[in-house]
C-alpha cells in the first residue's frame, strides 16, 4: 500500500464562515441528550394524521348557520397562531443547524415543525367543513357571521405585523433566549387544548384537541429539557431579555388564550364584543371554548407554571396584573426587538 504524507494530500479548502449548516456533525454531548432521544421517539409513536380523523361522521348540517359561523370563527382565530407556527419553527429549525446543535435537538425541532403543520391543517379542515371557502372566501349568512369575518380580517392584519417583526428579530437572539418564548407558548397551548378536549361535545373536535394537546405537552418537554441544559449559563443581559420575552408572549398569546390587550393588538373597539358573542354561540352548540373566567384561571395557572421554571434559574418573572400575578414591572416593550413566540 502506498503511504501518503500530508503534503501529498493537496491544499485544504478555506475555513467555513459561520453561521452555516456546515460542517455537519451528529453530536450527543449533553447529559440531556438521552431525554431528547426519548421525546423524539415519542413524537414518532404519537404521530397522527388530521385527514384520518372521523370526518365521515361529522355532520356540519346538525349545527345552525350561526353556530357553524361562530365555531369556524374560533378555528380562524386559532389559525392566526397555528398557521404562523410552521414558518416560525422552520426558522428555529434552521437555527439549530446553523449553530451546530446536538443531533437530537435538531430532530426534536423537526418534530415540532411537523406537528405544527398538522395543527394548521386541522384549522383549515374544520373551517372548510363548517364554512366552505372560509374564512375569507365564504359568504356569511348571519349578521354575527359578517361581524366575525371582519374580526378575522383584523386578526390576520395583526398576524402579519407579528410575522414581519419576527423575521427582523429572530436572528438577534440565542436559542436559549428563544426557548423561553417557546416554553411560554407550549405551556399555554397545552392548557388550552386540554380544556377544549374535555369540554367539546363533538367527538371529532374532542379527539383533535386531545391529540393537539398531547403534541403541545411534548413540545413543552423539549423546551424544559433545553432550558435545564442552557439556562445556568445565561448572561445577565440574556436573563433580562427573557423577562421581557415572557411579558411580550403573554400580550401576544392572549389573543387566543384570553382577550387581546391593546398593548400590541391593533383592533376596532367592538372586536372583543363580537368575539364574546361568537364564543357564547359556540359554547351553546357544545363547542368547548372557555368562558372569560375559565380563560383567566387557565392563563394564570399556565403562567404560574412558567414562573416556577424561570425563577429556578434566577430569572425575574414579569408582572402580569391582568391575571393577578405580581413580578417585575416591564414597560416600553419594543415589539420590533422582542419575539413573542408561540
Amino acid at each position: 500500500m502506498v503511504q501518503t504524507t500530508g503534503s501529498e494530500l493537496g491544499s485544504l479548502p478555506p475555513e467555513i464562515s459561520q453561521p452555516n449548516i456546515f460542517p455537519l456533525s451528529w453530536s450527543a454531548d449533553s447529559t440531556q441528550a438521552a431525554k431528547l432521544e426519548q421525546i423524539w421517539a415519542a413524537s414518532r409513536r404519537e404521530y397522527w394524521d388530521p385527514q384520518a380523523l372521523a370526518w365521515s361522521s361529522f355532520d356540519a348540517g346538525s349545527y345552525t348557520a350561526e353556530q357553524r359561523e361562530a365555531i369556524a370563527y374560533w378555528w380562524a382565530l386559532l389559525s392566526v397562531f397555528d398557521a404562523s407556527a410552521p414558518p416560525v419553527f422552520a426558522e428555529a429549525l434552521i437555527r439549530t443547524y446553523e449553530v451546530h446543535e446536538e443531533d437530537a435537538v435538531r430532530r426534536c425541532f423537526f418534530s415540532i415543525e411537523r406537528d405544527e403543520q398538522n395543527h394548521e391543517q386541522m384549522c383549515g379542515m374544520a373551517i372548510s367543513h363548517l364554512t366552505p371557502g372560509g374564512p375569507l372566501g365564504y359568504e356569511p349568512t348571519t349578521e354575527l357571521g359578517k361581524q366575525a369575518q371582519r374580526n378575522v380580517k383584523w386578526l390576520y392584519h395583526n398576524g402579519a405585523r407579528y410575522w414581519d417583526g419576527y423575521k427582523k428579530a429572530v436572528g438577534r437572539y440565542s436559542l436559549p433566549v428563544l426557548f423561553s418564548s417557546f416554553l411560554m407558548g407550549e405551556t399555554a397551548a397545552a392548557t388550552l387544548f386540554h380544556h377544549m378536549a374535555s369540554h367539546s361535545k363533538e367527538p371529532l373536535f374532542a379527539d383533535a384537541f386531545t391529540k393537539i394537546g398531547r403534541d403541545e405537552g411534548r413540545h413543552m418537554a423539549i423546551c424544559l429539557t433545553l432550558m435545564e441544559r442552557d439556562y445556568p449559563h445565561l448572561s445577565e443581559d440574556e436573563r433580562k431579555i427573557v423577562t421581557k420575552q415572557i411579558r411580550a408572549g403573554y400580550v401576544f398569546l392572549s389573543g387566543v388564550l384570553f382577550e387581546p390587550p391593546q398593548e400590541f393588538w391593533d383592533l376596532p373597539e367592538d372586536f372583543i364584543a363580537t368575539q364574546r358573542a361568537c364564543e357564547e354561540v359556540a359554547r351553546s352548540a357544545g363547542f368547548g371554548v372557555a368562558t372569560f373566567d375559565e380563560k383567566k384561571d387557565n392563563w394564570r395557572k399556565a403562567m404560574l407554571d412558567v414562573k416556577g421554571v424561570v425563577e429556578r434559574h434566577n430569572i425575574a418573572f414579569p408582572a402580569i396584573p391582568e391575571v393577578g400575578i405580581t413580578g417585575e414591572e416591564v414597560t416600553n416593550v419594543d415589539y420590533e426587538d422582542i419575539i413573542p413566540v408561540f
